[in-house]
């Protein structure tokens, strides 16, 4: 069995051994591979590894050998997965991977901006502790999360996890789901109620046609000025101009992001300097532990392939 990985150095900058993907067959490893040369090292395989680059009809068409594309990732977009299906080809992905360490980002993007993390830090930098007349600093105001509302869209295992976070400092929890949920100490409603009522609002539920702008110019209206944003979810769930302008008009107060719509992003992408916002490049999901499982289910996905039993299939 060929097997190739054409965009692998952001699942492995060097710190895993590739030694149990390289087992189950002939490997060919590439950190990242250019558009013009997808088809020449896609070539022969059987089973190809993507996570940013694209597989339309047009590579299908290209690729003959090729039987099963694996996602390495739990979004899977990237895949026309019905073009795929019709050529008998098998689309997987890797779930759940990565629920701890996304909950545990957004949760920091909370703390952050609930304690003044990085703006007092930086303050300190700057030399302004040293000039102060007191030997206590702040430079914005420091909220309590006890007692306030978290309010959680998308109540899978990242969002599941993130409200027991919340839960454990006090917090009510609020959510929306796709499907009916009756979790302990989590109160299901309406997402107009959810905006509403939120002090905190974090976003975890997958892009689709009816969530791309989920936050937008009029959900922003209804939200409690006070109120903090985290999307550590798709980045085309938020109309970040909007975001932007309600940021810097002092409409909302803060917000921690770590998915933007197009990655990377432009240098004068609007939430890169709006006030009070916080951007991370795309890392919640990177920790070693993650990423540790996220190569484990790659390999244990092309394992149940070969043998005639797959798994995490997303086009059956």
């Amino acid at each position: 069995m060929r097997i190739v990985a054409l965009d692998a150095y952001t699942l492995n900058p060097g710190d895993l051994s590739w030694e149990s993907l390289e087992a189950l067959g002939e490997c060919s490893i590439y950190d990242r591979t250019p558009p013009e040369l997808v088809l020449e090292r896609a070539a022969g395989a059987e089973v190809v590894l993507t996570n940013k680059v694209p597989f339309r009809t047009a590579e299908f068409a290209a690729l003959p050998d090729l039987k099963y594309i694996g996602v390495t990732a739990t979004g899977y977009n990237i895949v026309d997965v019905d073009a795929a299906r019709d050529r008998g080809i098998l689309v997987c992905n890797a779930p759940a991977y990565g629920s701890q360490s996304v909950a545990q980002m957004a949760m920091a993007h909370v703390l952050n901006l609930a304690n003044g993390v990085a703006m007092h830090a930086a303050a300190v930098r700057e030399g302004r502790w040293a000039s102060s007349p007191d030997w206590c600093f702040t430079d914005c105001p420091l909220i309590e999360l006890e007692g306030k509302t978290m309010g959680v869209v998308g109540l899978g295992k990242i969002g599941s996890t993130l409200a027991k976070l919340a839960a454990a400092m006090g917090m009510r929890v609020i959510a929306t789901s796709r499907t009916a949920k009756d979790e302990p100490g989590i109160e299901m409603v309406e997402l107009d109620t959810l905006i509403r009522e939120s002090d905190v609002i974090s976003l975890h539920c997958p892009l689709t046609a009816d969530t791309e702008r989920l936050i937008n110019a009029e959900r922003i209206s209804q939200m409690k000025p006070s109120a903090l944003l985290i999307n550590t979810s798709r980045g085309q769930l938020v109309d970040s101009q909007a975001l932007a302008d309600a940021l810097n008009s002092g409409r909302l107060a803060g917000a921690g992001i770590d998915t933007l719509e197009q990655e990377p992003p432009p240098q004068d992408h609007p939430l890169a300097t709006a006030k009070n916002c916080y951007v991370t490049p795309h890392i919640a999901w990177a920790t070693q532990a993650a990423r540790m499982r996220l190569l484990k289910i790659i390999v244990d996905n092309i394992r149940a392939f070969a043998n005639g039993s797959p798994t995490n299939v997303v086009n059956a």
